[in-house]
């Protein structure tokens, strides 16, 4: 029985926002909770942008590749965290939902990214501590 909670995050394209916070997730977590992330129109590779921004804190995103969601990957998720992606998520009844209003990184440059890529880790360091007791 698989005892992790599991997070999985939306966004539309699923090369940015999503990405970034699904490393973050994993890299954070270190293991303790179970990550996914998928979008609801896939792009064909993650935004450059993220993966540099994402590398400057230590984090490969360069292998990565754009998921597209599936009704099986929200029923696999205890928590659903949506990123601009409006109404596409199938909704469950017992699945925690909520929306990150997020600035999208696409077409962006560094700085911008950035700024959304710090934002993001602010809210995985608040996740974990919702989601993990403390050591």
């Amino acid at each position: 029985m698989n005892t992790k909670p599991s997070v999985l995050f939306v966004c539309v394209h699923n090369a940015g926002r999503s990405q970034m916070a699904a490393a973050y997730l994993q890299h954070l977590a270190e293991g303790r909770i179970e990550v996914r992330s998928a979008g609801s129109a896939p792009a064909d590779q993650v935004n450059p942008a993220a993966v540099q921004a994402m590398r400057e804190e230590g984090i490969d995103l360069s292998a990565q590749t754009p998921k597209i969601l599936t009704t099986a990957a929200v029923q696999a998720s205890d928590v659903v965290i949506t990123m601009g992606c409006g109404d596409t998520c199938p909704i469950f009844p017992g699945k925690r939902y909520e929306d990150w209003t997020l600035d999208d990184p696409a077409g962006q440059g560094i700085e911008p990214v950035r700024k959304i890529r710090d934002e993001i880790r602010t809210r995985i360091e608040h996740l974990i501590s919702e989601l993990l007791p403390q050591r």
